[in-house]
């Protein structure tokens, strides 16, 4: 049997589990937790300990990153430069401008009858106007494109130090320690207060009139009171109003309640964005039949 730092790889209780374990609330999340045998043997099956925590050592917080998943949401891709510009020529304004050049560009190249006359020299130089038109264009859609991006690229920078920064109170080695949010991995004992951003999702051990804001999940305004005899369960992304506590998790990342909801959102997006184009051409087709002779 292969092992981890002594103990056996396989864990006792597998993702699947806790994924369901964290779909339950008040006593039937209680009711739950006592089918696995309550939160001191849920610990035991995950091979920590509620006071000294993880042992923190890397081959043990990698194994449970490749078991459990790593405590970060995969962002969505940034656009190409190649997208900005396309998106920047769908403006109302610069369509405009563009069909205008287009058309002058055409009637420059039309030679009338009556050469050598004055109209006929203006004629052969209206030319200048429809390009004049067109580089503007160009120049408006590369500079926009260009500003789009450099945001996009300043503002992942800067997420990404956020996250980089933000730290969170855990027990490993019997030792209270601030961690990076995305260090965190399934079997920590984090410590939670007023204030905290929760980054995961867990099991109350300890509690002292812990109250939560969920609204950010669940659209409920009234701060719910937490407990280990009532209601166990805290999730990432909710707010601690009020108490202090002490909770193991047991879901990270994309696993999390809150990574669960932001990766159907995302699908989401993606799909109503594709429902648009299908309905936009849906419309060009039928605009067409409805313009074709016959009809």
């Amino acid at each position: 049997m292969a092992t981890i730092e002594g103990r056996p790889a396989q864990y006792g209780i597998s993702l699947k589990q806790l994924r369901d374990l964290m779909d339950h609330r008040g006593p039937e999340g209680i009711a739950k937790i006592n089918e696995l045998g309550g939160v001191q043997e849920i610990c035991k099956k995950l091979y920590t300990s509620p006071s000294e925590g993880l042992s923190g050592s890397e081959v043990d917080i990698e194994h449970r990153r490749e078991t459990f998943g790593s405590n970060s949401i995969p962002p969505k891709p940034p656009k190409t430069f190649l997208i900005l510009v396309w998106e920047a020529l769908q403006d109302i304004t610069l369509i405009i401008l563009e069909v205008a050049a287009i058309v002058s560009l055409c009637l420059s190249l039309y030679s009338p009858s009556d050469e050598g006359t004055p109209e006929d020299e203006e004629h052969k130089s209206g030319w200048i106007e429809g390009l004049a038109i067109l580089i503007s264009v160009i120049v408006v859609v590369l500079v926009t494109a260009f500003n789009d991006y450099s945001k996009e690229r300043q503002f992942r920078g800067l997420q990404s130090k956020i996250e980089g920064e933000h730290k969170f109170a855990v027990i490993r080695q019997g030792e209270v320690k601030q961690i990076p949010v995305s260090d965190i991995v399934v079997g920590d004992i984090c410590q939670i207060k007023y204030g905290d951003l929760l980054p995961a999702d867990g099991i109350l051990i300890q509690s002292n009139d812990l109250k939560v804001d969920e609204s950010s999940l669940t659209g409920e305004s009234d701060h719910v009171k937490k407990g280990e005899r009532f209601d166990p369960m805290v999730l990432s992304g909710t707010h601690v109003m009020e108490g202090s506590g002490k909770m193991l998790v047991t879901a990270v990342g994309v696993n999390s309640q809150a990574g669960i909801i932001f990766t159907l959102l995302g699908a989401a997006v993606d799909q109503q964005e594709a429902e648009i184009k299908k309905m936009k051409k849906e419309a060009k087709k039928m605009k067409k039949k409805k313009g074709s002779p016959g009809e």
